[in-house]
């Protein structure tokens, strides 16, 4: 079984560098001009050699987008907390909820700066939107994922609904919860590049408006490949977090049966 999952990703890198080979044999046969689109050989090299000044770039959009995300996140699953909970609320404000999702970020964005000026806030804002949703939806779903079965055997033993929630709702959609936040985990890289382009000084974003005008694309490019990069990253991250957590959580369930 593992050689077989080490073998589909020998093929996805596989697939990837053909895809490189394939963009750099285009560049050269067609001769495209490199302000156009830049060989990898080129973007590669320019990202080897700026990427001394390109660090307090990095740190910059990482740090915002793991503070993004955390508030996104915690909001997003203290909502979802209160709609399950609550049936009114939510019947009331998920259908608002889903409405919101139609905004673009981009066109909310200026008008965040207009409310709330340059700095940390609007950036944030940016952030946590795009992460808040499907936080909501995953951790909803899982509550919602719970066995009757086993909400009835609670209730028989006269659980209160506090406990149950604590006990069995929340354990049963801790898999749903981090698929929501690999999702929110990839969308904040995102996020906090758009956040940037509100008039950050530093970051993935700014050095990315720089060099579009500059029309220095295979910057551009090496900017792309950086943001491919963070967003690998975070999900890698998250998902090896949900691997900790979750098995965690069904030793100790293992354990309580077997006590």
């Amino acid at each position: 079984m593992i050689r077989k999952k080490g073998w589909k990703k020998g093929l996805s890198f596989f697939l990837f560098v053909v895809l490189l080979l394939v963009w750099e044999v285009a560049v050269k046969v067609f001769s495209i001009e490199a302000w156009l689109l830049p060989s990898p050989t080129a973007v590669f090299k320019e990202g080897f050699l700026a990427f001394g000044g390109l660090q307090g770039h990095l740190w910059a959009t990482v740090r915002l987008a793991v503070l993004g995300l955390a508030i996104g996140s915690l909001l997003g699953w203290g909502m979802a907390v209160i709609l399950h909970l609550f049936p009114l609320v939510k019947e009331t404000v998920y259908p608002l909820l889903i409405l919101s999702q139609n905004v673009p970020i981009i066109v909310l964005a200026p008008l965040l700066v207009i409310w709330f000026g340059f700095g940390l806030l609007p950036k944030l804002i940016v952030i946590a939107l795009v992460c808040f949703f499907p936080v909501v939806v995953a951790s909803l779903d899982g509550f919602r994922q719970t066995p009757y079965e086993w909400k009835h055997y609670f209730e028989m033993m006269g659980a209160t609904k506090k406990q149950q929630f604590w006990k069995l709702e929340l354990p049963n959609s801790l898999p749903f919860i981090f698929s929501g936040l690999k999702i929110s985990a990839t969308y904040s890289v995102m996020g906090a590049v758009i956040s940037e382009w509100l008039g950050a000084k530093t970051g993935i974003g700014v050095y990315m408006t720089l060099a579009s005008s500059s029309f220095r694309t295979d910057r551009v490019f090496v900017a792309i490949f950086i943001i491919m990069s963070l967003s690998l990253l975070f999900f890698a991250v998250i998902t090896f977090m949900e691997r900790m957590i979750v098995s965690w959580n069904r030793k100790e369930d293992i354990s309580r049966v077997n006590n």
